[in-house]
């Protein structure tokens, strides 16, 4: 079914299939692909130990892995990520009609393929960019937005352990995810973090160091209430084909926190967070992105960077040791200052 789908776009040639793990690896060294598609459940040599393999040898070879949508195909996909593999594709449900399920394989995989072996190609002016600040007022941060597609599981699972357990601010999470990734994303973050780390709920208080990531088909916003920040929940619209979307929190925390935001954009596909960081900026916050070179995908900060949406722009080792500095740097200013 999958080479019948992909041969139907002229751009795609399928190189090769194979049954099981052990014949994988055979045609990956014979046929040398852009990408390789690669399902958990296989005979002999599973997908999980042929993606430990892969990256052994080819550390950079795009994997795409296939996965139902249960809370075991969610655990395991994620385990997978973790392992490196690039992104994953949802296989059809049972309960999905055929014809809606093979067209929705066909565009969301096709368009990830292609996303992904573009990102390998050589650049044509591949010419070094700026990475100095911008001169801008520095205002207290009480808050920090993060949003992350492709890439983000094991971008957040490098980054969120990094804070530290008094963490003085909330932290605010977009990751495109279905419903179930996201519980299980939420539950591992907490099990590796110093911090508290949930799924969203309505209404919820934010408060320091607690870490809050966005239900799948959900937005998730920031509601000011009083002296309060609440969590909101909706399903408004998919925006950027997303939902959760990154421009809908971004705009929420703009509008709630004004200029005491410290926006985070990491590697992932599209261009979802442009607007959102716009609204940032325009109401005075900060955006920093993660660097082309440790993203998995650079859509994302890419497309923030390309409109000077950015103030500064790390390699993802450097991020959260600078948003920690940020933090603490301006908060102290600004008690220093009401003293």
């Amino acid at each position: 079914m999958l080479s019948d789908l992909l041969a139907s776009d002229p751009e795609i040639t399928v190189a090769g299939l194979a049954g099981d793990g052990r014949q994988a690896l055979t045609r990956i060294r014979e046929l040398k692909p852009d990408l390789v598609t690669l399902d958990i459940d296989m005979p002999g040599l599973d997908g999980m130990d042929a993606l430990v393999e892969i990256r052994k040898l080819y550390p950079k070879l795009p994997v795409i892995m296939f996965s139902t949508l249960t809370e075991r195909g969610a655990a395991i996909t994620l385990d997978a990520l973790a392992r490196g593999a690039s992104d994953y594709v949802a296989k059809p449900a049972p309960s999905e009609p055929p014809e809606r399920s093979h067209e929705r394989v066909q565009k969301e995989l096709i368009r990830k393929i292609k996303c992904l072996c573009a990102e390998r190609a050589p650049r044509s002016q591949p010419g070094p960019r700026s990475t100095s600040p911008s001169v801008r007022p520095q205002p207290r941060i009480d808050v920090v937005a993060i949003g992350t597609s492709t890439g983000g599981p094991s971008a957040l699972s490098e980054l969120i352990p990094q804070f530290p357990a008094d963490f003085p601010v909330p932290i605010v999470i977009v990751q495109h995810m279905p419903p179930l990734f996201t519980h299980l994303l939420a539950e591992r973050l907490n099990a590796l973090a110093p911090l508290a780390v949930r799924e969203g709920k309505e209404g919820e208080k934010l408060q320091r160091g607690q870490v809050w990531i966005a239900p799948g088909d959900q937005h998730m916003t920031v509601v000011r209430k009083a002296t309060d920040f609440l969590l909101g929940l909706n399903r408004d619209p998919h925006e950027n084909s997303c939902r959760p979307a990154v421009d809908v929190l971004f705009r929420s925390v703009a509008q709630s926190y004004g200029a005491n935001v410290l926006a985070v954009v990491l590697t992932g596909m599209g261009s979802d967070g442009t607007q959102g960081a716009a609204a940032i900026r325009g109401a005075g916050g900060e955006v920093i992105v993660q660097d082309e070179e440790s993203s998995v995908v650079w859509g994302m900060p890419g497309k923030i960077v390309a409109a000077s949406l950015a103030d500064h722009i790390f390699p993802l080792s450097g991020i959260a040791p600078e948003v920690v500095r940020r933090v603490s740097m301006r908060r102290a200013f600004a008690a220093a200052a009401h003293l």
